[in-house]
């Protein structure tokens, strides 16, 4: 079954001085401010669409990874992704890296990244996303 999720911004004002308000409407777990300079500089208590598009990707990732560990006979303990998209102004988005940390019983570093790649490349969001680059760090926990 198909599903829809959707998520709104209302935005007042030009890009450089203008703000908006982005309201995850489907979860409903809240609104959140967003702005040019919290996109192109700090995000001093703002979001940036690049962020929302690491959540989005780092959580896509880490249910992707925990399907091919489980595939594979070797369900992970635990996996903790983080995901860094890189916005140059002008320019756009240029680059998303992918960090993970698993416990994985049973399965070797080797095996690790080798379904951590797996499971970047049939990601959805990765996907999503094939017009840049995606790079993947994995790491086994000690």
């Amino acid at each position: 079954m198909a599903t829809t999720r959707t998520a709104r911004t209302a935005w007042e004002g030009n890009l450089l001085e203008g703000k908006g308000q982005v309201t995850f409407a489907s979860s409903g777990i809240g609104e959140y401010p967003v702005s040019w300079p919290a996109r192109s500089e700090q995000p001093n208590g703002k979001t940036s669409p690049e962020e929302l598009i690491a959540a989005a990707h780092s959580a896509c990732f880490s249910m992707a990874l925990s399907h091919v560990l489980a595939g594979a006979g070797t369900p992970p303990t635990k996996l903790d992704t983080q995901a860094d998209v890189t916005f140059q102004p002008g320019t756009g988005i240029t680059g998303i890296h992918l960090t993970v940390t698993g416990q994985v019983p049973g399965l070797d570093k080797d095996g690790f990244a080798k379904a951590a790649e797996d499971a970047k490349a049939n990601c959805p969001v990765s996907q999503a996303l094939t017009g840049t680059t995606i790079t993947l760090t994995a790491n086994l926990a000690a």
